[in-house]
């Protein structure tokens, strides 16, 4: 079985436990809140999927976000 390889924003895998900042200010999907650009993220954990992440923000628990805005810490 192929390991998965997940890649940030600029070309550098990530893996489970790793930091990772937001590259662009994000609406999160039914709630009020905006995650702001730069704002760290935790201990994020791999998905089945390479292009998304499963992690837990300040403000919201549980999100999955596109690999895409985000850059290694």
């Amino acid at each position: 079985m192929d390991e998965i390889k997940v890649k940030d924003s600029n070309g550098t895998l990530l893996k489970d436990g790793d930091s990772v900042t937001l590259t662009k200010d994000l609406k999160v999907k039914g709630t009020s809140a905006t995650l702001k650009r730069g704002t760290l993220i935790k201990n994020i954990r791999l998905t089945d999927n390479e292009g998304e992440i499963e992690c837990n923000a300040e403000k919201v628990k549980g999100l999955v976000l596109k690999t895409c805005f985000l850059k290694k810490a």
